[in-house]
């Protein structure tokens, strides 16, 4: 691996690693945990639902799926997983899906991070011990990781989990995603930025473009912000079972309500 480049081959793979292969022209990546045996735990949305509307038409814009295998051409090994989500276990042939082979970096320098300009390839944050890492995948593959979501609960998120077992607990901003982390801040370097009114030449506006942009990612990596906190993977799935049991309840005493005040109406 050299300083613009992540890319490694198979030989090279440890369990615990994180890894992550470019879709479509290095539109977008997809991550997960490398846990031995050729085998990878990584999160899902589904079959071309990762990214884009959420919709069936997603099929046909982008494919994130483990695999551009379909249920009439099933992997050997995995078997057909075009309609799996969530947390799934898949080969690495399925997982790289075509794509090249790359390994997710840690405890990065400030200098190596922002000479990385795209986002979703390393961290600042040092990673645990390759044991814990793949416990953590491990359990999560039967436990799930909650609902996913592209900002802040997506497959590159359940592999730094994995690898840190740091989570946000702010609900105010973007998760611990490096690729959403820098959409955010290509967007609020754009958009936001009060400094752009202070020059209007294009040198002028790109160096200040940059410069938002490169603060936006740095202030954004998970190695750097104050507001996440070690969870233990045990009490992660106990949390988010009793989120959605509140949310149960939630939903149970609105019918209530509703059919109450229908009766009261009647």
């Amino acid at each position: 691996m050299g300083v613009f480049s992540n890319k490694i081959g198979r030989d090279e793979l440890k369990p615990g690693d994180h890894i992550y292969s470019w879709r479509h022209a290095y539109i977008y990546s997809h991550h997960g945990i490398y846990v031995g045996d050729g085998m990878v735990i990584h999160f899902t949305r589904g079959a071309g639902q990762e990214i884009g509307t959420g919709t069936v038409l997603d099929r046909i814009i982008f494919s994130s799926s483990s695999s551009s295998r379909t249920s009439d051409n099933p992997c050997p090994k995995c078997g057909d997983q075009s309609r799996l989500d969530g947390v799934i276990q898949s080969c690495i042939d399925c997982f790289l899906s075509g794509g090249d082979l790359y390994r997710f970096e840690y405890g990065v320098s400030p200098a190596i991070f922002l000479a990385k300009a795209r986002g979703g390839t390393c961290t600042l944050a040092a990673s645990d011990a390759p044991e814990d890492v793949v416990h953590r995948a491990s359990f999560l593959l039967e436990n799930g990781f909650g609902g996913y979501n592209i900002f802040k609960n997506n497959c590159e998120d359940f592999a730094i989990y994995c690898k840190t077992g740091l989570l946000i607990f702010t609900s105010i901003s973007v998760g611990r995603s490096g690729q959403a982390a820098s959409l955010l801040a290509a967007a609020s370097a754009i958009i936001s930025s009060p400094l752009r009114f202070l020059t209007t030449s294009f040198s002028g506006l790109t160096a200040v473009g940059c410069g938002m942009y490169c603060i936006s990612r740095f202030v954004s990596d998970i190695g750097i912000r104050r507001d996440v906190t070690k969870v233990p993977v045990e009490r992660l799935v106990s949390q988010s079972s009793l989120q959605e049991l509140e949310v149960a309840a939630d939903v149970t005493k609105e019918k209530q309500h509703y059919l109450l005040t229908e009766n009261c109406v009647d």
